[in-house]
């Protein structure tokens, strides 16, 4: 039976990565890399065990295993100035099911010496999943303003974060009512959450807390993506 509680990360986890900031190289992690498969990794995957079991009664679609959820954390260095070898958090992503991890809108949440960020909503679509949702937009921008506009979801996530366009992106018209809407390329929740949930049994329910409120969102960013998949295998299919 999967866990329904979590008893919150040990403090040796948080503190290896608070060291692993300043030591960040390779021949200081490896002699301690059971510290972090043992402290942080193990816990980690409870932690998300422990959260598919609460998704189940509101977003059973964004269930993921551990070993899908969690992020590596080894950094990709090959086009960055930066070449230090570790991620100094540790995060898990939920996208819905069917879909890769940007595809679409999904749920994220990391844990590091600064605190827990908790995300979600859509934050680097293709090309063709972003014009998707912008005509989406254009069309149901009543019910997103409806969605964003909610006091409670405003008091727990803040206000819509994302880049966007200094204008209307080509193809849209710049007089509609969402034509504000339509020149972002993100939109997502991004809210930061005290260190000290990550030592107690409180970081489960306020994780939950903030997944469920977020859902309406993600879902609404989702929708339009299934008829894209939909006329991919009609196209696979013809092409038999």
């Amino acid at each position: 039976m999967r866990q329904s509680a979590f008893p919150g990360f040990p403090p040796d986890g948080i503190a290896f990565l608070r060291a692993l900031k300043r030591h960040n190289r390779r021949e200081w992690f490896q002699p301690r890399k059971h510290i972090y498969e043992e402290k942080l990794r193990a816990p980690m995957c409870a932690l998300v065990e422990a959260l598919n079991v609460r998704m189940m009664k509101f977003a059973p679609d964004y269930i993921a295993s551990p070993e899908k959820a969690v992020y590596r954390i080894y950094r990709d260095t090959r086009f960055s100035a930066d070449k230090t070898p570790y991620k100094t958090h540790i995060a898990a992503v939920f996208p819905r099911r069917g879909m890769s991890r940007h595809a679409g809108a999904g749920l994220y949440f990391a844990v590091s010496p600064e605190g827990v960020e908790v995300a979600g909503g859509v934050y680097m679509p293709p090309s063709e999943n972003l014009l998707a949702m912008r005509r989406y937009l254009l069309e149901h921008h009543q019910e997103y303003r409806r969605i964003v506009a909610d006091r409670a979801v405003r008091r727990l996530l803040g206000d819509i974060a994302g880049e966007r366009l200094a204008r209307v992106p080509k193809g849209f018209p710049a007089d509609h009512p969402a034509a504000d809407l339509v020149r972002y390329k993100q939109w997502y929740y991004d809210a930061l959450l005290d260190v000290g949930l990550t030592l107690t049994p409180r970081l489960l329910p306020e994780l939950v807390k903030r997944f469920r409120a977020m859902i309406p969102l993600v879902e609404f960013f989702n929708r339009p993506l299934a008829g894209i998949k939909q006329r991919l295998r009609k196209d696979i299919l013809e092409s038999l």
